[in-house]
């Protein structure tokens, strides 16, 4: 019995070390890289229909790039062309294939997301207002933290971050439709110089800029 008890100690102090892991690379991850950029590939699967065997999946590979605080780029190269800048008061949508511009204000549309999650808040209380926060252990070589938004109306059910070395690796992003994104990154380099020019957009002539 006694041994029992030792085992169970050391096997709940192992699962706190590993929670305060995560959550410890969390909050390095959001105090000290204040820029970044990185290649990345995104796997979205969406729910089994009727008669289906296999979920269908699309695959898309681009570059992103943030600036604390609120700014962010991704340019989607594969296989479609499509960029999404937010410049700390719009986030502009541009689909290169449909010649349109879609611009919302950043507050309304970021919210709780997980674009918000990674380049807006600077600590974990931050985070806090928005996400209920916990450790998820470890896995693939990387340690993981689990984020659910505290109000539950948007489409967002929760979003697994995962770290490496205070460094993020990968997002694992569940919606209420059913539906998994999977964002890797890779070739990080962070706190180098990305110019703010990076984050300004100018819609191209002639293109329909909706504003919903």
């Amino acid at each position: 019995m006694i041994r029992r008890i030792a085992l169970s100690l050391i096997l709940a102090g192992v699962s706190l070390a590993a929670q305060a892991d995560g959550l410890q690379q969390l909050e390095r991850f959001l105090q000290e890289v204040r820029t970044a950029r990185a290649e990345f590939t995104q796997v979205v699967t969406s729910p089994k229909r009727t008669g289906e065997s296999v979920a269908r999946s699309k695959t898309s590979y681009g570059r992103f790039e943030f600036q604390r605080p609120g700014r962010f780029r991704f340019d989607y190269t594969r296989p479609f062309e499509q960029t999404i800048v937010a410049d700390g008061e719009t986030l502009w949508l541009h689909d290169v294939d449909l010649d349109q511009v879609t611009a919302r204000r950043q507050q309304e549309a970021l919210g709780s997301t997980p674009a918000a999650l990674i380049v807006s808040g600077t600590s974990l209380e931050e985070l806090g207002r928005h996400f209920e926060l916990q450790s998820a252990g470890q896995a693939d070589g990387l340690e993981w933290v689990q984020a659910r938004p505290r109000q539950g109306d948007g489409q967002l059910l929760q979003v697994r971050v995962g770290l490496r070395q205070g460094e993020l690796a990968r997002l694992e992003i569940d919606d209420s439709l059913g539906q998994r994104s999977v964002l890797s990154f890779t070739g990080w380099q962070a706190n180098v110089p990305v110019p703010s020019s990076r984050f300004r957009f100018q819609p191209p002539p002639g293109v329909a800029v909706i504003r919903p």
